[in-house]
């Protein structure tokens, strides 16, 4: 078999395949399914430092070949979660937490509570679309890199930053969050979008707008790894539309050392031994001993 190790910064991966946060739960409830074993790392659902409630239904629709959600978040709180989530290494796979908060103070509460959790690293969720007032840390290189800075002060963990596509220029918020502290950056959450019941006339999503996943995103997701793939070296992770080994060879040829598999778990929670495997049978045909080898080759 193809070697499909890969390393993110400081920390070596058994798989590039990373579960993405909101997809697999708070990652114990998925393991039941057996479908951790191909992963290199699990993120666990956004937490912030006080419960969210999250909007009220309709929170989900259908869009074409993607999907809309407007969640809003909602999670128990760091202390409530820390006290439902088991021991990270009782688990077959290296857990992620991912910190969500609406000030870069609640972001460094919950890095502080996601370490003494013992997770493995660190995600910041600057990029959710549905927050209630439409704020988007991830837009504004300045306040993105605030937020780092307070996270990377508050834990030792390895530290990333999922961006949005909705960026004006994503490389200057990646440029900024690398400087202020920030080990990986994932590339991308969810795209703004809606959508309209024609029978009722009214939004799908009690919030209106909401974030737009699944396999139309891909190609905007791309470009956003290319793009900072040729402004900077830092470690990427690539997500967006992501469900074959093929789409998984093109993020790492864009410059993805690893990639996130998040809306093809709604169809197909097992999808990762799949997508594995296709992603080893295009290496064979390709004379790719290492999957190490793709990283950025699309670039030289």
């Amino acid at each position: 078999m193809t070697d499909m190790e890969v390393t993110i910064g400081s920390m070596p991966l058994r798989s590039p395949l990373i579960a993405a946060a909101g997809t697999v739960g708070s990652v114990h409830d998925f393991a039941d399914l057996d479908a951790l074993s191909v992963y290199g790392a699990a993120v666990a659902k956004s937490v912030s430092g006080e419960p969210w409630p999250g909007r009220p239904a309709p929170r989900l629709a259908p869009a074409g070949e993607g999907m809309l959600n407007g969640i809003g978040i909602q999670n128990p709180g760091i202390d409530e979660w820390r006290s439902a989530m088991p021991p990270p290494e009782a688990l077959p796979v290296p857990v992620w937490g991912s910190a969500v908060g609406v000030t870069a103070a609640e972001f460094a509460l919950v890095a502080k509570g996601l370490t003494a959790a013992g997770v493995a690293a660190i995600e910041v969720n600057l990029s959710c679309p549905n927050l209630e007032d439409g704020r988007m840390f991830a837009l504004d290189p300045r306040a993105a890199a605030h937020v780092v800075g307070a996270v990377r002060t508050s834990t030792e963990l390895p530290v990333g930053a999922k961006l949005s596509p909705n960026s004006e220029d994503i490389a200057a918020v990646a440029a900024a969050v690398v400087e202020a502290g920030a080990d990986f950056v994932t590339l991308t959450n969810t795209v703004w979008g809606m959508a309209i019941d024609s029978v009722t006339r009214r939004p799908r999503l009690s919030g209106v707008i909401g974030g737009y996943s699944g396999a139309p995103i891909k190609p905007i997701a791309l470009r956003c790894v290319w793009e900072v793939a040729l402004s900077s070296r830092v470690p990427i992770i690539g997500c967006g539309g992501i469900r074959s080994g093929l789409d998984v060879a093109e993020f790492l040829l864009a410059g993805a050392s690893a990639v996130q598999l998040g809306t093809v778990h709604f169809a197909e929670p097992r999808a990762g031994r799949r997508i594995l495997g296709e992603l080893d049978s295009y290496c064979r045909r390709s004379g790719v001993e290492s999957i190490r080898e793709l990283v950025g080759a699309s670039h030289e």
